[in-house]
């Protein structure tokens, strides 16, 4: 373990001298790829430094312990010194295992995120709405750009399923956790006598990649163009400026109607079509793969759930790690953090153990 973090503190190190360097500084591409290197190193690093801090700190106090004649004050002073760097080393250790697993390729994407609704008709479409006011509020705490890349609106304010995509930096490493089926519970507005209603929408998230991560051949695509529509039918532009494409060996479908110009509407279910094939793509290369993506969309049926948002409870549940929090409101508002941190905390946790088998 230690040779790797002497090797990654020389590369940090390294990029730190080469980010002042003005022929890189005059490559834009080769300065943003060694600045995501080094930010990416920067925890490991920050984390190793505090760690030989420790380990010096410990180093010295055996020292002093080991004089003969030290004072008594001296030598409580000392023996403090060693007792709490010794737990720091401990934690650090731990720590320092943990960043050193090899970090998903993906992470640095942006994201595709599609929510759909399952079981619970009207109130379902309003939770779709409910998850991507969440999603819309987080990126904007963390200065995330969304953009619309297609929607069902109902008329009551819902969605039956809307598609965005999330770019900025982390997007997938936050976000990837998301995919599953959510439940909610909660009293609808249209409910005359206050009984508690379950829910269930679907999310998928999946990384946004450029063509030159999948082969597609244009022979296997069939593009179709419809006029976009509103919600309760009505056409929100006279053109057939909508788009769907099909990729026929795979069966999969994209749309996009978003935009009032064919050609934007295009590249976008073009985006959405790469990333939906890189995911097959990836869950098709081995089942471990797969396992890893932990969670898969599902049915939306009630009993399948990654996450439960209890309303009169005020209660967010993720189901997969057991946690749960009595700040719903604060959730729905975007503050999201305390979740997907545990979550990949818990995904570390598990992929060390499996390391250590």
């Amino acid at each position: 373990m230690f040779d790797k973090l002497k090797l990654a503190e020389a590369r940090y190190i390294e990029i730190e001298g080469l980010l002042s360097d003005p022929e890189i500084t005059g490559d834009q591409k080769r300065f943003r790829d060694l600045m995501r290197e080094y930010k990416s190193l920067t925890p490991l690093i920050e984390k190793y430094r505090e760690y030989s801090a420790a380990q010096n700190a410990v180093d010295e106090a055996k020292e002093l312990l080991g004089e003969s004649g030290l004072e008594q004050d001296f030598r409580e002073m000392a023996q403090m010194q060693f007792d709490e760097n010794r737990e720091v080393i401990q934690k650090a250790e731990e720590e320092l295992k943990i960043l050193l697993l090899p970090r998903d390729p993906d992470d640095d994407r942006n994201v595709i995120i599609e929510i759909r609704g399952g079981a619970g008709g009207d109130e379902s479409a309003l939770f779709v709405n409910s998850l991507y006011r969440m999603y819309c509020m987080y990126a904007a705490l963390k200065n995330w750009k969304i953009e619309v890349n297609n929607s069902n609106p109902t008329e009551l304010g819902g969605y039956k399923e809307i598609a965005f995509s999330v770019e900025g930096e982390g997007a997938y490493a936050k976000l990837k956790y998301e995919s599953g089926v959510h439940r909610v519970q909660r009293v609808p507005e249209t409910e005359a006598q206050g009984r508690i209603h379950t829910s269930t929408v679907t999310v998928a998230v999946l990384p946004e990649v450029e063509d030159v991560d999948v082969e597609i051949n244009p022979a296997d695509l069939e593009f179709q163009t419809f006029r976009a529509s509103g919600a309760g039918g009505q056409h929100i532009n006279k053109t057939e400026s909508a788009i769907r494409i099909i990729h026929k060996p795979s069966g999969v479908i994209v749309e996009c109607q978003e935009e009032r110009s064919q050609h934007k509407n295009k590249d976008k279910a073009l985006k959405m079509l790469y990333s939906k094939l890189y995911e097959a793509k990836l869950n098709e290369q081995t089942a471990q793969i797969a396992a890893e993506r932990r969670i898969q969309v599902g049915t939306g049926d009630r009993s399948e759930r990654i996450r439960t948002y209890n309303f009169p409870q005020g209660r967010v549940t993720d189901h997969r790690i057991g946690l749960t929090l009595y700040k719903l409101e604060y959730v729905m508002n975007g503050d999201c953090d305390e979740v997907f941190e545990a979550l990949a905390i818990a995904d570390k946790s598990a992929k060390l153990t499996n390391s250590e088998v």
